[in-house]
């Protein structure tokens, strides 16, 4: 199960390449983290923060992974507006994350 889990990771953070090419801008995060908390745990969220600090430290605008955890703990629980929602949702559907949740049996 933790190898799958880990696939699972790994291919989290290719959607995110894949849908951010240029890298994730700052007024996506709270959107972002709250799609993707449907899907991962507090622990693969922190990776994912982690990694986006990484990713943005070649840009105009970084951030380093205290901000984001910050911005996890203050931000993430506060509504993310409908056009956000639509905005990062779409992102991450073109990258190929998987929006929809698997049938229950």
């Amino acid at each position: 199960m933790a190898e799958n889990r880990s696939n699972f990771m790994v291919r989290a953070v290719d959607w995110l390449r894949a849908g951010y090419p240029t890298g994730v801008p700052r007024q996506d995060y709270v959107a972002l983290l709250g799609v993707l908390r449907r899907k991962l745990t507090e622990e693969e969220i922190r990776k994912i923060a982690n990694d986006l600090a990484e990713q943005s430290l070649g840009t105009d605008d970084p951030i380093n992974a205290e901000d984001i955890e910050a911005m996890i703990n203050d931000n993430v629980m506060q509504q993310a507006t409908p056009e956000d929602v639509v905005r990062v949702s779409a992102r991450l559907a073109a990258g190929g994350w998987p929006l929809a949740d698997p049938p229950q049996d």
